[in-house]
């Protein structure tokens, strides 16, 4: 169908392909953000219930450091906040980009609806409003 299409209405077309794939990952690095923002809140409250002298290590690539609990705690805090500034930031940016694709859905429709609506892109019956009868 889309060979039928007029230029500017398979621009939109191929604007709204666009938009849809930013959309979907602007929602997984908001998903991802998310689970790493859960994951963070909840050894935070772990570190909460335990004591400032318990042995801790922290993950470094392969590695697992010794670390204190001041330091595991701050570097939790920092993340949370961080992550937490992130996910604002992508809620903000999904809901930019579904505007986007929703005005230029209905920039199409407009489009479409005044391209058959009589001019050269009319119906296949031909000239006139009947088909003539029997």
């Amino acid at each position: 169908m889309q060979g039928n299409l007029p230029p500017e209405a398979q621009e939109k077309i191929e604007e709204l392909q666009d938009l849809q794939e930013t959309a979907q990952q602007v929602a997984q690095q908001k998903q991802q953000a998310e689970t790493q923002l859960q994951e963070s809140e909840t050894a935070l409250e772990t570190l909460d219930g335990i004591e400032g002298e318990t042995e801790m290590y922290r993950e470094i690539g392969e590695l697992l450091i010794e670390t204190g609990y001041d330091e595991a705690y701050e570097d939790l805090e920092e993340t949370v906040d961080s992550l937490e500034v992130r996910v604002q930031t992508l809620e903000k940016q999904e809901s930019r980009v579904q505007e986007q694709f929703e005005s230029l859905q209905e920039e199409l429709q407009q489009m479409l609806q005044g391209a058959g609506g009589g001019g050269p892109m009319g119906g296949p019956g031909g000239p006139g409003p009947g088909t003539g009868g029997d």
